[in-house]
């Protein structure tokens, strides 16, 4: 690539071209060593420039398709790529010269498989420049219509704009203090905080970047720190799918004493997390397995299950914008059935007066209550003695001990939970979207 294009955009335009690839994920990304090595402004604008172009994609394309001659046209990818990052910075960014987004999107079209479009890239992109600075969008346009309409249909029409808007914002970056040093660490780093929104281990960023690796604190968001705290505690217990392992250690600081099992079908993901979780406190009570969740056998009884399954991740589209994008309808269908054959396998490997735990990241119901649902259906001549409890008294348990506290501890409380399922809704409650539920075998 030219040395006229500068390297905050040409990180970018790497990494959104692996993403349209999908050769990756844009969080993974954007922390590779090719991010890492920027100084941190362009650190900043790369990420500001990778997801914001992410995010607003649909209002994007539409935008500049209504200036070529024949909008349905078919372009490189490339092309269309130069396009929404040019276009990004003219609409959205108000600090970035308009001859410095079209030069630079245009020169690295003229480098790519679209370069025959840079005319027609470098014309478009200067009509976009003319266009009103005053032009807002609504943020519904950035998700696909059958997926709004899912949400306006579940959730009610003020539930689901709130879901919409809160994709489009930069989430918050939340940590979880993992020993009684954590605190002093991030004063050292110059890393200001502010108590987490209802968690008494969180803490939010308020100010400076985490340049370097803590050893006393692991980034993660609060809904999925209160899914970990949740699973409660026992002597043995198994994580079912639990690669990168963030649950993993909080279960690990939980349960000082308990052995624990770590199972991820794949093996690249689980060595990850063994290195990672290697200076956790605990680490040596780890037995680490590649196992496919759906399939365990020869192991158990536990006496806490945490089955945190793979699914769609729609309660995450702030984090991981691509989803909107990559996601079909009829994936749900298929999440669904692998969904429901590893609560199946696991619930077979509780011991009497254990519980297990069934979370996603999810907001559609064919990968929550109703996975929930059929496998207590499917299991009742097979695995006697199975009852759903209610995680709002898991919940009232975490606050008597101030494990839960905090001031969005009472919206959380009036409506995160409803039919004994635990529910977050991006836009209504701070954290990401989660859905939980209890399975006791009595």
């Amino acid at each position: 690539m030219p040395a006229a294009i500068a390297p905050a955009r040409q990180a970018a335009f790497d990494i959104l071209r692996k993403v349209g690839l999908e050769l990756g994920n844009s969080d993974s990304l954007l922390h590779s060593h090719q991010v890492d090595a920027l100084s941190q402004p362009d650190r900043n604008l790369c990420t500001t420039l990778v997801l914001g172009t992410l995010r607003w994609q649909r209002v994007l394309d539409a935008e500049c398709r209504r200036f070529l001659s024949r909008p349905d046209l078919s372009l490189p990818e490339d092309a269309m790529l130069a396009l929404r990052v040019g276009a990004y910075q003219l609409l959205f960014l108000d600090r970035i010269p308009a001859h410095a987004a079209i030069f630079e999107s245009v020169e690295w079209v003229k480098h790519s498989e679209g370069a025959r479009q840079a005319g027609l890239v470098n014309a478009v992109l200067r009509k976009v420049a003319a266009l009103p600075k005053t032009r807002t969008f609504a943020a519904e346009l950035a998700y696909p219509e059958w997926m709004v309409a899912r949400w306006r249909k579940f959730y009610g029409a003020e539930a689901c704009k709130r879901i919409c808007e809160e994709g489009q914002q930069e989430p918050r970056t939340t940590l979880r203090l993992m020993t009684p040093d954590a605190e002093e660490e991030l004063r050292l780093h110059g890393i200001a905080v502010e108590p987490g929104a209802f968690l008494a281990k969180a803490r939010s960023i308020v100010s400076s970047e985490i340049g370097s690796v803590l050893t006393h604190t692991q980034l993660q968001d609060e809904g999925s720190q209160l899914v970990a705290e949740l699973v409660g505690h026992g002597a043995r217990i198994l994580d079912c799918c639990a690669a990168p392992g963030g649950k993993t250690a909080v279960l690990l600081q939980n349960n000082p004493l308990a052995q624990v099992m770590a199972c991820d079908i794949h093996l690249t993901r689980l060595a990850t997390m063994q290195r990672r979780l290697a200076s956790t406190a605990g680490h040596d009570r780890i037995e680490f397995r590649v196992a496919d969740a759906a399939g365990l056998r020869d192991v158990g009884p536990f006496n806490r299950i945490l089955c945190d399954v793979p699914c769609t991740g729609t309660g995450t589209l702030a984090r991981n914008p691509e989803i909107r994008h990559r996601l079909q309808p009829q994936e749900m269908a298929r999440q669904s059935e692998r969904q429901r054959a590893i609560l199946a396998s696991a619930v077979r490997l509780l011991a009497p007066g254990g519980r297990l735990l069934y979370a996603t990241c999810s907001l559609e119901p064919e990968e929550n209550e109703h996975v929930v649902e059929a496998c207590l259906q499917a299991a009742r001549t097979s695995v006697r003695g199975l009852t759903r409890l209610d995680v709002r008294e898991e919940f009232d348990r975490l606050e008597q001990q101030g494990i839960v506290k905090g001031e969005a501890v009472a919206t959380l409380r009036s409506s995160g939970f409803r039919d004994g399922y635990l529910r977050t809704l991006p836009g209504e409650h701070p954290c990401d979207g989660f859905f939980a539920a209890l399975i006791e075998r009595r």
